[in-house]
């Protein structure tokens, strides 16, 4: 029996909300839209009109993997953050919004700095790299990643948002010292693995069974970048910089205390939209 696409959308948004899919409305119409090939506009203005039965057949497949766990970001290949559209795949994590409180601090930050260099360390798709570079002109970002395949996600998202004269890919390893010819940076960002090996098992079926562990995996207390990047990523900061890291739940008090171990100070825990401690930032002490 023919359908139309509005009723394809509500008998998938409704299929989703039975399965106990929180951004049901937002997922189905992520769903129809790939499915059928139509833009959000297209879609709302062929709402009336019939889908013909390869196209519905289509969005049930769609919704099918969704049902078995599959994250719409990677059955559609792309997401939304901060305004940006970004391609995605298997190789990086899904922004999140919750994610978006790390970028809009470190914004309102490298907004008053004029020219400055920024790095976003375990940049993953470079969301927050780019969602910075989007906002603050001014600013040449550095998205800093060690997986050749997140890091080629990283140029097709540059080019994406045609950022590719003040914002570049290269290789790098958080774990490790950063070499002396990549300068230094007024700013760094990082959103890094921080999930305890012992507690991935443990995860969200959609997280564990899709999103890379490389990405996830922060050592058996969460805090192995942690550590790593506050004691060896100081050196690639300018007296006075500072780092911005998103912390994973209960993990802001110990990042804020090793950050002053390290030196930082001015140290400051910003909660996200549903009050839990999301991002931890601190100064480089200037040399007297």
């Amino acid at each position: 029996m023919a359908i139309t696409y509005n009723d394809l959308y509500l008998d998938v948004r409704q299929r989703l909300r039975e399965s106990g899919v929180e951004a049901s409305t937002l997922e189905a119409r992520e769903l129809v839209c790939f499915g059928t090939g139509k833009s959000r506009e297209e879609l709302q203005r062929d709402s009336r009109l019939y889908a013909s039965p390869e196209r519905e057949a289509q969005v049930r497949r769609l919704v099918e993997r969704r049902m078995a766990g599959e994250p719409v970001a990677y059955l559609i290949g792309e997401w939304e953050f901060y305004g940006l559209p970004l391609d995605i795949s298997q190789d990086v994590l899904i922004p999140r919004t919750d994610t978006e409180v790390l970028a809009e601090q470190a914004i309102a930050y490298i907004q008053t700095l004029g020219e400055c260099r920024v790095l976003d360390l375990c940049a993953g798709s470079g969301c927050v790299g780019l969602a910075i570079a989007s906002q603050a002109p001014q600013a040449r970002v550095v998205l800093g990643e060690i997986d050749d395949s997140a890091l080629k996600i990283c140029r097709q998202n540059i080019r994406r948002n045609s950022l590719s004269a003040r914002v570049m890919p290269i290789q790098m390893d958080a774990r490790e010292k950063p070499a002396r010819s990549l300068g230094e940076f007024q700013c760094i960002v990082s959103n890094p693995p921080y999930i305890p090996t012992g507690d991935i098992a443990g995860l969200e079926a959609s997280v564990r069974d899709y999103e890379p562990h490389m990405a996830l995996d922060g050592g058996a207390d969460g805090m192995d970048f942690y550590r790593s990047i506050a004691e060896q990523w100081k050196e690639a900061l300018t007296p006075g910089g500072r780092i911005y890291f998103e912390v994973g739940i209960g993990q802001a008090d110990a990042v804020l205390r090793l950050m002053r171990s390290q030196g930082f100070g001015d140290l400051q825990i910003i909660k996200d939209h549903h009050k839990i401690p999301r991002v931890v930032l601190g100064t480089l002490c200037q040399e007297i």
